[in-house]
C-alpha cells in the first residue's frame, strides 16, 4: 500500500503518532499491514498476531522462537491425559487485566468459549473442545478425541483471554451475535505487556505499556506500528524514522548501514509444487511417476540462490521450526538421470504441462514469478515442458482450491506450529482433495496419518509424523521445496530480535540499549 507522506515520514519522535509523555521510550516498527480486527476472536492475520501478542496474554506459549515444547504463561502449569483427551491447567495467581480488576478462571472459560462459538476465522482451533472450571485455579479442556496439538494451539494470541466483565459490557457474548469487536478495535480488555492507544486498520497502531502487567516491564513505554510499503520501510530504518523493518526482501537486506542488524532466519512457509492426481483435469500429471520425474528434475541449490541468504531447502511439508520435522539430509537432490528414467517409466512421450501460481503475491519478499521460470528450466532438461499461467490471486487460489489445476506452485504457512496441521495433505483430506486425491488412494500413506495424529509424547510424535513424510514425499503429488528467509531489520540499539513463527516478533522482548 502506498502512504501519504506524512505517514511514511513519520519518526521516532512521535508525530502524528498518539500522545506522548515525558521521558517516553518509543519504537517504531514499518510493516506492510494484514490487519483486519485487534479482536482476538477475529483475528487471523499476521499484523494481527503480534497485536495481539502484545495486548493479550494466553494460557501456555513459547520459549523465545522454540515452538517445539509449549510453556506456561497465564497457566502455572499444565497435563495431557494419558488418551490425549483432557487437558488440565493450574492458573496463575495475582494476574490483573490492565483496569486492576483481577483475571479469574471464569474470564478463561468466556475467553476460549467466545472464540470456539462465535464462529469467526480462528474458531476451528476448538472445534470439539469443551472448556470448563473445575475450580477456582484449574482448568480443563476436554476433547472427544485425542488432541495432543492442544498445548501447541494455546499460545496462538487469538486464544488471549478478555475481561469478560469489560467485553461483556461492550457487547460480547460466546455466540455469533457478539457485538464486542468495534469496541476491542479502540481499547484493551487484556493482562499483556501493553495496551491499546490507538488503532487504524490500514495506517497505524499504537501501543502504551501495561503499568498493571505481571511480568516483566517492557523496555519501551510506546510502540508505534505502521503500515508502510518494503522500499519505504528500508528508507526509514536506515536514516532512523524506524527502529524495525519487518518485509525486506533477501535483496534488499544487502549492504544495510552499520547502524542497523539483520537477523536472517528459515520462515515457516514452505513453498512445494502441487501435481494433480485426478485424471479428468490432467491425464499427465495423475501418472505417479510423473511426480517423481518432477521431484528429481528440480534443482533445488538453484532456487535457493534464488531466494536468498537464511532461506533453507525444505525437505518435507513440515517446516524445520516444528516437531516432526524431516532433517536436512532427507532433502532431496537433484538427479537428472532419475527424473528422465521415471519419466520413461511413467510412459508419457515429451509431456506439456501447465503451471499455475499467484501473480502478485509475494512470499516472505520473494516472488513466486522467477522461482516458476525456474522452474521451467529444470524441468525442460528432463524432457517436460512447462506452460507458465501466472494469474491474479483471486483466479489461481479458485482454481486451486476448486481441484481445476494440472500443476501448481503453492506456500503453506502453519495455522498454528503443530504437524498435526499438515494431515490436510494426506488422501481423502482438504488439500488432498484439490489435487484429486481422494481417501484409499494411498492406504499406507492414511494408516501413517493416523498414527501420527493419535500419539502422544513428543518422542512418539516425532517419529510418527516423520514416518508420515517420508511416505508422502515418495509417493505423493506434492513436491516440497523452499523455506524462504524472513528478514528482519532492526536499528543497531534494539536487542532481543528473534523470528518466531507464529507471531513474528514478540514486541515485549525488544530491549533497548
Amino acid at each position: 500500500m502506498l502512504l501519504t507522506g506524512a505517514l511514511a515520514m513519520t519518526a521516532c519522535s512521535g508525530s502524528g503518532s498518539g500522545s506522548e509523555q515525558a521521558g517516553d521510550r518509543t519504537l517504531v516498527i514499518d510493516t506492510s499491514f494484514d490487519l483486519k480486527t485487534a479482536d482476538p476472536g477475529r483475528m487471523f492475520e499476521t499484523t494481527g498476531m503480534f497485536v495481539g501478542k502484545s495486548v493479550y496474554d494466553t494460557l501456555l506459549t513459547f520459549d523465545g522462537d522454540d515452538v517445539t515444547r509449549p510453556v506456561p504463561a497465564l497457566a502455572t502449569s499444565f497435563k495431557l491425559s494419558d488418551d490425549g483427551k483432557v487437558l488440565t491447567l493450574k492458573l496463575r495467581s495475582g494476574v490483573k487485566f490492565s483496569d486492576g480488576s483481577p483475571l479469574t478462571a471464569d474470564d478463561v472459560v468466556f475467553s476460549l468459549t467466545r472464540v470456539r462459538d462465535m464462529k469467526g476465522t480462528p474458531s476451528f482451533l476448538l472445534d470439539g473442545v469443551e472448556v470448563a472450571k473445575a475450580d477456582a485455579s484449574t482448568i480443563t479442556l476436554t476433547s472427544k478425541a485425542p488432541n495432543p496439538a492442544l498445548p501447541y494451539i494455546l499460545p496462538n494470541p487469538v486464544l488471549g483471554i478478555l475481561n469478560s466483565k469489560v467485553a461483556k459490557e461492550h457487547g460480547a457474548t460466546a455466540d455469533a451475535k457478539d457485538k464486542a469487536e468495534r469496541y476491542l478495535n479502540s481499547a484493551s480488555a487484556g493482562s499483556g505487556p501493553y495496551t491499546i492507544e490507538s488503532l487504524n486498520v490500514s495506517s497505524q497502531v499504537v501501543l502504551r505499556a501495561n503499568p498493571k502487567y505481571y511480568g516483566r516491564k517492557p523496555a519501551y513505554d510506546k510502540v508505534v506500528i505502521r503500515n508502510v510499503a518494503a522500499a519505504t520501510q528500508k528508507l526509514n530504518v536506515q536514516r532512523g524514522d524506524s527502529q524495525v523493518a519487518l518485509n525486506l526482501s533477501g535483496d534488499q537486506v544487502k549492504a544495510m548501514p552499520g547502524n542497523t542488524q539483520v537477523t536472517k532466519a528459515a520462515s515457516a512457509n514452505v513453498i512445494y509444487l502441487a501435481t494433480s492426481r485426478n485424471p479428468s483435469v490432467s491425464k499427465t500429471t495423475s501418472n505417479p511417476k510423473f511426480a517423481e520425474a518432477v521431484r528429481k528434475g528440480v534443482d533445488y541449490a538453484g532456487l535457493l540462490e534464488l531466494a536468498g541468504a537464511g532461506s533453507v531447502q525444505a525437505p518435507g511439508l513440515i517446516p524445520s521450526q516444528l516437531v516432526g520435522a524431516l532433517p536436512p539430509v532427507q532433502a532431496a537432490t537433484r538427479d537428472v538421470a532419475g527424473a528422465k528414467a521415471a519419466l520413461a517409466a511413467s510412459g508419457l512421450d515429451h509431456p506439456s504441462v501447465k503451471l499455475e501460481y499467484p501473480s502478485e503475491l509475494t512470499v516472505n519478499g520473494l516472488s513466486f514469478q522467477p522461482l516458476a521460470e525456474r522452474i521451467q528450466a529444470n524441468l525442460k532438461e528432463v524432457g517436460i515442458t512447462v506452460d507458465l499461467a501466472p494469474a491474479p490471486i483471486s483466479t489461481a487460489a479458485d482454481n486451486y482450491r476448486n481441484g481445476k489445476e494440472e500443476m501448481g506452485l503453492w506456500y503453506w504457512g502453519p495455522d498454528y506450529p503443530d504437524p498435526s496441521d499438515y494431515l490436510v495433505f494426506l488422501p481423502g483430506k482438504p488439500v488432498g482433495l484439490r489435487v484429486g486425491w481422494k481417501a484409499g488412494a494411498d492406504k499406507e500413506l492414511e494408516a501413517a496419518g493416523t498414527k501420527a495424529a493419535t500419539a502422544i509424547g513428543e518422542d512418539a510424535r516425532k517419529q510418527a509424523y516423520a514416518d508420515m513424510q517420508t511416505r508422502l514425499n515418495a509417493s505423493g503429488p506434492f513436491v516440497p521445496l523452499i523455506q524462504p528467509s524472513q528478514n528482519i531489520v532492526a536499528a543497531a540499539s534494539v536487542t532481543g530480535v528473534k523470528y518466531h513463527p507464529v507471531w513474528t516478533v514478540d514486541i515485549a522482548d525488544l530491549g533497548a540499549k
